[in-house]
């Protein structure tokens, strides 16, 4: 079957074929109607000039302008694929298959039809659409360019799949045809050899005859045209003479059952080498005739040339599995070779490098998108020059990020082998638009035995140890760990669940009393916000404050906390007949920075008629470190208002003691890792000078002092010595509901348990 070598000159064929079809007066292709004229007369004109290019060379037994009737559907569906959201080329192929319905099926119809489709489909059905245009513009015009193209390979396919199925209902036909004209040819010679020979030598597919032993008799002529249109390259061959290293070893097993009368036929697709060295791909169907007593004669084979049709389905198979910018293998097929070293045998072992560059994204911000992409394509060359053990396979997954795989039995050693190599090969700069940039990357490895995790797992963990190893400065590889996959995952549910968690209520707030040190009475207390999640219970705010940081979701949690604990002062304040308690809330550095922080603080106060005095914000040393006025705005704004500022966990962020008053704050709140040495007595001496200094210190600028983490009576009453003002801790009370406050409030001193040997 010639089919596709002369559908290559389509474009060609189609635009002599146009031609004619305007001289024979349709409608002209420069002039189309205006935008004011309907879609339906555009799909009218347009299946004009479509039938008057392929009706010469259809054998239908319609007039012409019924002919064109019958396209008239047709081109209403190209119109609707054409502008069809989501684009589908499927229907293409219904097009193409209902030309060779219509007996379409000589290769100047399909030829002419794609020609028309190609000149003329945009033209008269690209601006109007029941559903609109793509897009205007240049960029909508190539749009319906390559939409169009898309349809005339649809069309094609089309086209060729059911000429195909109607040329295999033939072939049997065909056979039973020559079978019927050799049994014919014994009883009436001349007769039945006319009309064999007529259905032999017009056959569109190749008919070849052999006998039982394997040599060529017959070959008609499309057959000859497959091997080169020469008949000595066919006729008088054995057929054994014709194994390709790509047959499949039950072709010849099913070609020795059907010469020795076992089968009747038989279909596989085979190759052929050709006489130049070429390859030919075809459809094979071999049957077994007999003679009037059933005895085998000869072997009759039909074949459908199909290497165009190979060529393209292998091409169309490699841009789906490799990557269009550096053409090394994508994610479809990295995933397939993956799971393929995955379902290895029990001992066989496989390891993973899942590298993402560093910085990459202020590449493509800086230079432009088309840097980024020399780069890309640097840096898969480099990567694939890496991987040329045996067993080593290099892809892009999308992006910045590569992965290469290893497998064998010591990989191991492999993979860390093959890390090195490819931080090394990335050491060397690389030269893009005149610059010299220094690419880095981060590795994240995971190795171990086949058949003991799912690709993606395996994948998840890898990039799970990447960013780790991006987390620990980059540059660098590291080998993945469960327990910190475990975590990881964990900290991903956990911030994933937090927007739901805060809608759902799941938050609570405890609040722990700070004391009066020099007679125990409760001078106010601090809240602590808790998680009561479903599945891990209880999670202090060291398990979600950092991740609602990341997320964004720590200034709505924050005002939450502010309002429910505003409201919480309120209320003790009436319990106890309008007595202060002052309430201590702590601000992350995120909330410091978000500009409603004032308006939101104040509005909170006002709404519960709390006064600004009542309230204490807690401020950690670090977030302060450096601030610039800009930043300390905010808090001299509230502290202005009269809400007291705490300088919290003071001591452990090294600030220049001397930005103290600079800073718009009122208490001090000492680190409990200054005071852990007064636990016992006789207190540490280096403990108790420095705490000493502080305080004295603190006073000195007229700032109060509070200590956390208080836990022994030894511990209380030292701190008391030196002038601590108030204090919190185990020692006092534990974090607790807000009645366990209201009971603590109403009594001359804090209760004193006995101390615990933990702290949280």
């Amino acid at each position: 079957m010639r089919l596709p070598a002369q559908t290559a000159g389509a474009p060609a064929a189609a635009a002599a074929t146009a031609a004619t079809a305007l001289a024979e007066g349709a409608p002209a292709a420069a002039a189309p109607p205006g935008p004011q004229g309907g879609l339906e007369d555009r799909i009218a004109r347009f299946a004009t000039i479509w039938g008057r290019a392929i009706f010469p060379v259809t054998a239908t037994s319609l007039t012409r302008p019924e002919f064109e009737r019958h396209l008239l559907p047709l081109t209403r569906t190209l119109a609707e694929a054409l502008h069809a959201r989501p684009f589908d080329a499927g229907v293409a192929q219904r097009v193409g298959a209902e030309l060779v319905a219509v007996h379409c099926t000589d290769p100047e119809a399909l030829a002419g039809t794609l020609g028309v489709i190609e000149s003329y489909l945009v033209l008269y059905c690209g601006s109007v659409a029941p559903a609109g245009p793509v897009a205007s513009g240049a960029d909508g015009t190539e749009e319906y360019r390559s939409r169009c193209a898309r349809l005339q390979h649809g069309i094609a396919a089309g086209f060729a799949r059911a000429l195909r199925e109607r040329t295999l209902k033939e072939q049997e036909a065909i056979a039973r045809s020559a079978l019927t004209a050799r049994i014919d040819a014994q009883q009436a010679l001349h007769a039945s050899e006319a009309r064999f020979r007529a259905v032999f030598e017009g056959a569109a597919v190749g008919i070849g005859i052999a006998d039982l032993d394997g040599n060529v008799l017959e070959a008609n002529d499309a057959l000859l045209q497959m091997f080169g249109g020469l008949e000595g390259h066919v006729r008088g061959r054995k057929v054994s003479e014709w194994g390709h290293p790509d047959d499949t070893p039950h072709v010849w097993r099913m070609y020795g059952e059907l010469v020795r009368g076992e089968r009747e036929s038989y279909r596989v697709e085979k190759p052929y080498y050709r006489h130049d060295g070429t390859v030919l791909w075809t459809n094979l169907t071999v049957s077994l005739l007999r003679d009037a007593e059933g005895v085998p004669q000869y072997q009759l084979a039909l074949m459908e040339d199909t290497t165009e049709r190979r060529l393209l389905n292998l091409r169309l198979r490699y841009e789906a599995t490799h990557d269009a910018l550096t053409g090394l293998p994508n994610r479809t097929l990295f995933f397939e070779r993956l799971e393929k070293a995955l379902s290895g045998a029990g001992g066989s072992r496989f390891g993973l490098c899942y590298l993402d560059l560093d910085g990459f994204k202020a590449v493509n911000d800086s230079l432009g998108h088309s840097a980024g992409d020399r780069l890309l394509v640097e840096v898969a060359d480099r990567l694939q020059s890496c991987a040329t053990g045996p067993g080593e396979v290099v892809a892009r997954l999308g992006g910045d990020e590569f992965v290469a795989l290893t497998t064998g039995s010591d990989t191991e050693e492999k993979v860390t082998d093959l890390a090195v190599r490819i931080l090394s090969a990335l050491s060397t700069p690389i030269r893009i638009e005149g610059r010299e940039l220094t690419v880095r990357g981060s590795i994240g490895i995971v190795e171990g035995r086949a058949r003991e995790r799912t690709p993606a797992e395996v994948l998840r963990s890898a990039d799970i140890t990447m960013y780790r190893a991006k987390a620990a400065g980059g540059n660098r590889f590291e080998f993945a760990d469960a327990e910190a996959d475990a975590r990881a995952i964990t900290r991903h549910g956990l911030t994933n669940a937090l927007p739901a968690a805060l809608e759902r209520g799941e938050f609570f707030i405890e609040y722990q009393p700070l004391v009066h040190m020099h007679d125990g009475s409760v001078h106010g207390a601090e809240a602590l916000v808790r998680w009561s999640h479903p599945q891990y219970g209880v999670l202090g705010p060291d398990r979600f404050i950092p991740l609602a940081e990341r997320t964004g979701l720590i200034i709505p949690l924050g005002r939450w906390v502010l309002e429910e604990s505003v409201r919480q002062a309120r209320n003790w304040q009436r319990q106890l007949g309008g007595a202060s308690l002052r309430i201590n809330v702590n601000l992350s550095p995120t909330q410091l920075h978000h500009p409603g922080l004032v308006a939101d603080t104040v509005a909170v106060l006002e709404k519960s008629g709390l006064a600004p005095g009542a309230l204490c914000l807690e401020v950690t040393e670090s977030a302060l470190i450096g601030a610039d006025d800009e930043l300390l705005e905010p808090l001299r704004r509230l502290a202005a208002l009269g809400v007291d500022i705490a300088l919290d966990d003071f001591g452990t962020g090294y600030s220049n003691l001397a930005n103290l008053r600079r800073l718009p704050v009122s208490v001090l709140k000492l680190d409990r890792s200054f005071t852990q040495g007064m636990q016992q007595s006789p207190a540490n001496p280096v403990d108790v000078k420095i705490v000493e200094g502080i305080v004295a210190l603190a006073h000195s600028l007229e700032l109060a002092v509070t200590v956390e983490g208080v836990e022994t009576g030894a511990q209380a009453a030292q701190l008391r010595a030196l002038g601590c003002d108030t204090a919190q801790g185990w020692y006092y009370a534990r974090p607790g509901a807000p009645d366990r406050i209201h009971t603590l409030s109403l009594s001359d001193a804090v209760p004193t348990p006995a101390p615990s040997s933990t702290f949280s």
